[in-house]
């Protein structure tokens, strides 16, 4: 069995207008679906993706309205890593950003990267692509395709003994390492990979909240995330055990180093209740939550659907 890279990453904001202003305006994602959190649904689960909600472009969001600001800390994510397709392209986010008073910094040799934070501080870094996997693009209007966000190259967390990650990683997990300091990782499949890095922790204490990762997922094939719970479950990690989530199922566990793992299925997909061409469009439910829809609906924060806005304006 293999694990297909990155299959997504959800986050927590406090503010999901501005969130969505962000994510598809400005950085030129699509909203691929807008649902409700499963195990809350008092609370938007907001996704954005390529044009086609891909796995392995799928940025997610939990809107807490008015949520504190968050920290990243031991056991936490503090970077995601995107792929752009050249070092023109990096110039070019540096000075979109500037026009949105993005504060971005250019770091490294050669093309180097660009690091930058979102409106509420989570850490972002594009690198040029030199995976050789399909770009995953979104098309915006005033985003050159060229330039456009290809997908996760990876992530970086935080650990005091990244040590103790080591055996799952590699043993149970399947990822691989180039490197001798048990710090760089990859899951690595057959069409997509992703990295997982740590780097030494802060001294302050983490605190969950808006503006930090709450978790990543990997992508499993649908036939293997059984299996794939059950070895995670023989190697003495606690699991969720499966979960129906309806456009994927998954299982979660915490990894030694305390960051939330979910591996997630690579199917049905988001086009198993709406179009393609609809994506992300009105409120989405899944079967068991359609009943309390008069319930649920009203109590979110009114979006729009930003992709009609646009092309009414």
């Amino acid at each position: 069995m293999q694990l297909e890279g990155i299959h997504h990453i959800s986050s927590i904001t406090g503010d999901a207008p501005r969130n969505v202003d962000f994510y598809v305006r400005v950085l030129g994602l699509r909203m691929v679906k807008k649902t409700v959190n499963q195990d809350d649904p008092t609370v938007y689960h907001l996704f954005y993706a390529d044009e086609q909600g891909s796995p392995g472009a799928d940025l997610t969001f939990f809107e807490y309205p008015g949520a504190r600001r968050g920290r990243a800390g031991a056991g936490m994510i503090h970077t995601i890593v995107l792929r752009v397709g050249s070092e023109a392209s990096l110039d070019f986010w540096r000075l979109r950003l500037a026009d949105e008073q993005i504060d971005s910094e250019r770091v490294g040799e050669g093309p180097g990267s660009l690091r930058f934070a979102d409106p509420e501080g989570l850490g972002y870094e594009l690198v040029v692509d030199e995976s050789g996997d399909e770009p995953l693009t979104a098309v915006s209007p005033d985003i050159p395709a060229e330039h456009a966000i290809r997908g996760f190259a990876g992530v970086r967390a935080y650990s005091a003994a990244p040590e103790r990650s080591a055996p799952l990683l590699r043993d149970v997990l399947g990822f691989i390492s180039d490197h001798d300091d048990q710090l760089h990782w990859e899951a690595r499949g057959e069409r997509r990979g992703g990295f997982y890095a740590y780097d030494p922790a802060p001294a302050e204490r983490g605190l969950q909240g808006a503006g930090t990762v709450h978790h990543v997922a990997f992508a499993s094939y649908d036939d293997d995330i059984e299996a794939w719970e059950e070895r995670v479950t023989k190697a003495g990690r606690h699991t969720s055990g499966l979960v129906d989530r309806f456009w994927f199922r998954s299982v979660y566990f915490r990894e030694p180093s305390g960051v939330l793992f979910e591996l997630a299925t690579l199917g049905p997909g988001f086009t198993s209740d709406e179009p393609l061409e609809r994506l992300g469009e009105s409120l989405v439910l899944p079967p068991r939550l359609e009943p309390l829809r008069a319930q649920i609906e009203p109590a979110l924060t009114p979006l729009p659907n930003p992709r009609a806005a646009r092309s009414a304006s």
